[in-house]
């Protein structure tokens, strides 16, 4: 009997590659002889180097580059199996946890160590990229990025633009002359799961924003930077990228790969299930149990449970989802491809004692699920007498 495990992270407590691993020993607990896939599943945010690079016997890179704030950080990016693909989050160069609570301010945190990121894939030789833009502490469009591979961002006395979203404000041209030629060889899929234009009510300054630190007045200087930066990045490049679903994410870098870069952008949980090859693991399967560390009615809106109940029902493969926390309407997800949805939690606890204890939870209920489905099956044998 072959049973998928396919779970996202349980965010704060366990990596999806530890959860697959936890739900992995609760199955042989009960069917010791079962089959047992393990496909850890990430989104494009915390987490997709680990899935992808454990899914395809890669490996992950260790690199010193900028953090947001300008200071150096130690960041990481992965390399395939196949030894062609590059999979990196920005998260790991430019992400919010990177910058402490005091000193959360968008108006001058910076994508330039994700930049430096895909310079390093490119100095060894790759072509092909995999990038999730999830959890940025940014709103500077992704000039950051473009200026560590070589573009310019000048205001009118001709100076260079310093670091930070605020600066695009004072933008006055883009030279691109600089930009590093390699990319123009280069394939990037972005993983994008938001569809936030760039600049208005629902664009990255006014949506995210607040999260990354910006007040009210500074959520309106941040807006017309980036409507300022649109104007000039559509002269620069004749690309018309503003609008554009996605372009709004990770403060702006969507727009700003989508403008210096040939990327598209997709949704990270179909990425990821396309390069682990999940389709064709899951033909054969009896069972896919996946999960996250809260569902709730945004759990149907394409996360990653949903995105692998998808393809396990279009091979009539029954799929349950095992999470660390039900939320408001997380009975929708079963008009989405899901069958069943568990809670992790056996009796009352608090959040530190759940967060401590996530990996033994979740192989108890798996194991628990397990046992179910045994009473599942000697019912079914005594109705088939």
């Amino acid at each position: 009997m072959r049973i998928v495990v396919a779970p996202d992270s349980y965010k704060s407590s366990l990596s999806a590659v530890a959860v697959a691993t936890a739900m992995e020993q609760g199955i042989l607990s009960v069917f010791p002889q079962a089959e047992v896939y393990k496909v850890p599943i990430a989104d494009g945010g915390e987490g997709t180097v680990e899935a992808l690079v454990t899914a395809t016997n890669g490996r992950i890179i260790q690199q010193t580059v900028t953090g947001p704030l300008g200071e150096a950080v130690t960041a990481f990016w992965g390399l395939l199996g196949d030894g062609e693909t590059a999979v990196i989050e920005m998260a790991a160069a430019s992400g919010l946890p990177l910058v402490p609570k005091a000193k959360r301010d968008p108006r001058i945190t910076t994508t330039f160590g994700t930049g430096q990121l895909i310079k390093a894939a490119l100095e060894q030789g790759i072509r092909k990229f995999i990038i999730g833009i999830g959890g940025s502490a940014t709103n500077d469009g992704g000039v950051g990025m473009a200026q560590a591979l070589g573009a310019k961002f000048r205001d009118a006395a001709g100076q260079e633009l310093p670091y930070g979203g605020a600066a695009l404000a004072g933008l006055a041209a883009i030279d691109l002359s600089g930009l590093d030629a390699r990319l123009s060889e280069a394939s990037i899929m972005v993983a994008c799961d938001v569809d936030n234009p760039l600049c208005g009510p629902k664009g990255a300054s006014a949506v995210y924003g607040p999260q990354k630190g910006a007040t009210p007045a500074m959520v309106a200087e941040l807006d017309a930077a980036l409507h300022q930066f649109a104007i000039i990045a559509k002269t620069a490049t004749g690309k018309d990228i503003a609008e554009l679903p996605g372009a709004g994410a990770a403060g702006g870098l969507g727009a700003g790969l989508l403008f210096f870069t040939n990327a598209q952008l997709k949704p990270g949980v179909e990425i990821v299930l396309e390069t682990t090859g999940f389709e064709n693991i899951v033909k054969e399967a009896a069972l896919v149990i996946t999960g996250e560390g809260n569902t709730d009615f945004q759990t149907a809106f394409g996360k990653a449970p949903v995105g692998v109940a998808k393809i396990a029902q279009r091979h009539n493969v029954p799929t349950v989802c095992l999470s660390g926390g039900l939320g408001k309407d997380h009975e929708q997800v079963l008009a989405h491809g899901i069958d069943g949805i568990m809670s992790i939690i056996p009796h009352p606890m608090t959040l530190d004692e759940c967060l401590s204890s996530a990996a033994a939870l979740v192989q108890a209920a798996t194991g628990r699920l397990c046992r179910l489905l045994v009473t599942g099956s000697k019912m079914n044998s005594r109705q088939s007498r």
